[in-house]
């Protein structure tokens, strides 16, 4: 019964899909005044699939060029922007009129211009324009997208995430993982908001981040729950530079640094939670199983695990598996997966009842929880 289902819906689908690209259809559509919302509709998003490239990179130079900056204290004129800008005033207009169309900017009276809605939050965090300018590493990988995806070219995303094909990774010193590590650490605010929201860390004892980078998000989950102890765990070079971050943040004396392989090293053990911040979709099926035994092998049955990143398939997050898949794909390693791919990976290493959590930016990050068994 399910297979006649499945092949009536084929067999409707392919009858939909020959008469959307049946070009009298689509001039019918537009004529009609009930079918235009939805015509409008699938030609603004064929419009944005087109022009993508170039909203990024109208998005990419608002950050470059510190315009969010210069507008955050009010609008300004062409000519007082220009100057800020280090633009000729044909150029400032050019960008303001492209930022005010994706309302990055917006215009204003007496020739002046304003932030837009979606300006003012980029404005407002710091670890999103740090994205946005990392995004020309990606972009020029994918100038040919059918060589990477023939593998007929080594994308350089690859290079700037170093431990992604190298078998010694703990040989990688501090000049070679600075670049990747600032970029994580500006980034993890936004993913540790989003993930201590949704899950309660104050009612385990200690908490060990497993490839945690410089200690952003320890820090922050350090700071909901006082009683909280701590262990990070990444690279030596890595690891070490969340010393004076937890200084800093006076957590010191509640923290453990280790500096160690994920993949080859018995981990630290004691931890109730542990967590896996934007590690798993990094790594192929392999080595995705390996991290995941060698965290279980560290625990007690009943302890937790937090999988903390974007998920393939999670409602409002759909996008995700282009951007994901891609950039996976360039860096050559590592896939967005399905929420139930992860659960199977978990169950081969020992988790079970895994439950995702409800949050409020799927597309920043989605959180798993899964226990000990």
């Amino acid at each position: 019964m399910a297979q006649f289902i499945d092949d009536w819906l084929d067999r409707l689908r392919a009858r939909r899909d020959r008469l959307i690209a049946d070009p009298k259809f689509q001039r019918w559509s537009l004529a009609n005044p009930l079918a235009r919302v939805l015509a409008r509709r699938r030609a603004r998003a064929a419009l944005d699939l087109t022009a993508g490239f170039v909203y990024s990179q109208v998005l990419f130079a608002c950050a470059r060029l510190g315009l969010f900056d210069s507008l955050i204290g009010g609008p300004l004129t062409v000519a007082e922007l220009a100057g800020r800008l280090g633009l000729s005033a044909e150029a400032t207009r050019r960008l303001l009129d492209a930022a005010a169309s994706l309302d990055l900017a917006e215009r204003r009276g007496g020739g002046r211009y304003g932030l837009g809605q979606l300006g003012a939050a980029f404005a407002g965090n710091r670890a999103a324009l740090s994205l946005v300018e990392h995004q020309p590493l990606l972009y020029a990988d994918l100038a040919d997208p059918v060589a990477l995806l023939r593998g007929e070219k080594r994308a350089a995303l690859a290079d700037y995430w170093p431990y992604s094909d190298l078998e010694q990774p703990k040989a990688l010193g501090d000049a070679q993982i600075a670049p990747y590590s600032a970029l994580m650490a500006a980034s993890q605010p936004m993913v540790a908001q989003e993930a201590l929201g949704a899950y309660d860390v104050s009612q385990h004892r200690r908490l060990m981040d497993v490839g945690g980078g410089e200690g952003v998000f320890l820090c922050a989950a350090a700071a909901r729950a006082p009683q909280l102890h701590v262990t990070l765990l990444d690279l030596p070079a890595v690891a070490e530079r969340a010393r004076a971050r937890f200084e800093a943040a006076g957590i010191l004396e509640r923290a453990q640094i280790c500096g160690g392989d994920f993949l080859r090293d018995p981990l630290p053990r004691g931890a109730d939670i542990v967590t896996l911040v934007r590690i798993i979709h990094d790594q192929d099926d392999e080595r995705a199983l390996a991290v995941l035994r060698n965290i279980r092998a560290a625990v007690e049955p009943g302890a937790t695990l937090l999988i903390i990143e974007a998920m393939s398939g999670v409602a409002g997050a759909e996008p995700l598996d282009a951007y994901y898949g891609f950039y996976t794909l360039a860096m050559g390693r590592g896939e967005p997966r399905r929420v139930e791919e992860i659960e199977a990976l978990l169950r081969q290493s020992g988790f079970g009842a895994t439950r995702l959590l409800r949050n409020a930016l799927p597309t920043l990050t989605s959180i798993l929880v899964a226990k000990a068994v």
